[in-house]
């Protein structure tokens, strides 16, 4: 018999489920105190072929399910490949406005994933949208490097403004105390990204005067998907999003993404990439499209309108209406989104 003082032997866990050892399915034993220790990984069994019990990690489904729902490119990673040269495989080395676009882009990817909102506070309403606080809603790791990142960062920290945490990230900040907040080398992770998934390749490629990595277009299929949507939404009257690989059907919010993708390659310098094969008027066209969608959309709730003045979306604000009735729900992340735009109309004279 143990003393009191010294350790006892704990006796094994039950089987769950009674006698029946051909349940399909047999949940780990629950501990005697009813809690879990976060740091074990919770394990469930699926019955196999010849009656072999299979382990698994729920969490793990759970996390396939979620990664199902959303488009196999990030925003960030929409805007890097627009911005990105096909075959030279760099940016331009005179664009200022994409770094900080990236950032706003990242904090706009955690609130479609459902991990930020606005405080739920009424007197939020008295400041610009850009100076209202945002806060974690959910702290699950969404797989994504930068995001999961942004998001470890957001929960350990006091609560900031949508602006302050862009700027933060971006690295424009005079507080010194605060500059560990920057997210270093993010198109540079952001393009390693894109060539796991097989978009881009890697490449060493020499400038005179030093050798630097670069990430010409592998696949290009990507690519023209963004410029069809990017064409689609800036001259087409009415706006269609066919379901593809790259944003399937199901995905949330397909055509305030798309939206959102294209006010942040306008904002990042990118956007004139996709418009090249377009006419000179048609061009101009589609920048009057896209700064008439940044300003609807930089306002919460939202100011769509039906073509606006040019006709083009005349379905867009249907569309962004029935997706937002589908999530009543989740207002106070789309009005981080709406607080993010409204930091991109006023990019240039931040920067």
């Amino acid at each position: 018999m143990a003393s009191a003082g010294g350790l006892t032997r704990r006796r094994g866990g039950g089987r769950v489920g009674g006698d029946d050892d051909n349940s399909s399915r047999v949940s780990s034993p629950t501990p005697r105190n009813g809690t879990y220790d976060s740091r074990i990984p919770e394990t469930s069994y699926t019955g196999g072929e010849n009656g072999h019990k299979i382990a698994f990690d729920p969490r793990d489904i759970s996390e396939s399910e979620e990664r199902s729902k959303q488009p196999k490119l990030t925003l960030m990673e929409e805007v890097l490949l627009l911005g990105l040269k096909d075959k030279q495989g760099y940016l331009s080395f005179w664009n200022e406005n994409i770094s900080y676009a990236l950032r706003g882009c990242i904090v706009i990817e955690l609130a479609f994933r459902g991990r930020i909102s606005m405080q739920k506070d009424s007197s939020r309403r008295r400041f610009p949208l850009a100076d209202r606080v945002i806060e974690v809603i959910d702290d699950t790791l969404t797989g994504e490097v930068l995001l999961d990142e942004a998001l470890k960062m957001m929960k350990s920290s006091e609560k900031m403004s949508v602006s302050s945490w862009i700027d933060l990230m971006s690295g424009e900040t005079w507080n010194l105390m605060k500059i560990g907040y920057q997210l270093k080398q993010v198109r540079e992770r952001l393009a390693k990204g894109l060539v796991d998934k097989g978009i881009l390749r890697t490449e060493k490629r020499n400038f005179l005067l030093f050798d630097m990595a670069t990430h010409p277009v592998a696949d290009s299929g990507a690519k023209e998907d963004l410029y069809r949507r990017v064409r689609s939404v800036c001259s087409n009257r009415t706006v269609i999003l066919p379901p593809t690989s790259w944003l399937p059907e199901d995905v949330e919010f397909r055509y305030l993404r798309t939206i959102c993708m294209v006010c942040a390659a306008y904002a990042a310098n990118v956007l004139e990439n996709a418009l090249v094969t377009m006419s000179h008027e048609a061009r101009e066209r589609a920048f009057a499209q896209v700064d008439e969608l940044l300003a609807e959309y930089s306002q919460w709730p939202f100011g769509r309108r039906s073509g606006g003045s040019q006709g083009i979306g005349a379905n867009l604000a249907q569309a962004v209406n029935e997706e937002i009735n589908k999530a009543k729900d989740r207002e106070l992340q789309l009005e981080v989104i709406a607080a993010c735009l409204s930091v991109f109309t006023r990019l240039d004279s931040l920067l």
